[in-house]
């Protein structure tokens, strides 16, 4: 499979979809999140549940950290030609990709190649990369959250969760795990839960999404709680 996805960054098999993040308030698209799919030319499309992981484990996850910053880049430069008044584009950065020790500034020689900055691309990290990320990676961070840069927290609850973290990690962002935003109109725990994150990221400053919204009745909790976007 690792051989197959080697070829597939060269014959044109992967892209990216876009997924809106919408104003809870206004259901305005602010800003979307980039999705990584693979469809083989032959058979069915392969989960990034299944390809991701083998490519952390090699080397090949930094070709595709650089192919996605590069599409997305060149999408969001295609959108502002067409005169399309589409908001940022957020990628994920993995662990193994933060261990890369030019990460950042490939990232910002891909933004300088294609003349964005921090309005049109951010970075979505996970928990647990925040949690062992060493100096060089934190200064980096920093680095770019000074100069504006969206970092957002995804799949938030689901890993240490250490609300400690919040207070010295460079993040501008928390994405509530879809588990909590599924159960949460039958579930008292996962509500109770949700109504937390959002006060906590609120008096943070932060701006909160919930992810994986998929009803209206999902939706009217979210408005209720005064969720930012979903």
């Amino acid at each position: 499979l690792v051989d197959r996805l080697t070829k597939a960054l060269d014959s044109g098999e992967l892209s990216l979809h876009y997924q809106p993040q919408v104003s809870a308030a206004s259901g305005r698209i602010e800003n979307l999140e980039a999705l990584l799919r693979w469809q083989p030319a032959e058979g069915p499309p392969i989960s990034p549940a299944e390809f991701i992981p083998l490519a952390e484990r090699s080397d090949l996850i930094h070709r595709l950290g650089d192919w996605v910053m590069e599409t997305a880049c060149q999408q969001r430069v295609l959108w502002r030609d067409a005169g399309l008044a589409i908001g940022r584009i957020d990628i994920h950065f993995s662990g193994r990709q933060m261990s890369r020790p030019d990460v950042f500034q490939r990232f910002e020689d891909c933004l300088v190649r294609h003349g964005r900055g921090p309005q049109d691309i951010g970075l979505e990290l996970t928990e647990n990369v925040l949690i062992e990320a060493d100096d060089r990676i934190l200064e980096g961070l920093r680095r770019l959250h000074d100069l504006g840069f969206r970092i957002a927290i995804d799949d938030f609850g689901t890993g240490y969760s250490s609300l400690s973290y919040l207070k010295h990690f460079p993040v501008t962002a928390l994405k509530i795990d879809r588990a909590f935003v599924r159960d949460a109109p039958d579930e008292p725990k996962d509500r109770a839960i949700m109504e937390a994150a959002i006060f906590i990221g609120h008096r943070l400053g932060l701006e909160v999404v919930a992810e994986g919204v998929e009803n209206r009745e999902q939706l009217a909790l979210i408005r209720e709680m005064r969720c930012d976007l979903v």
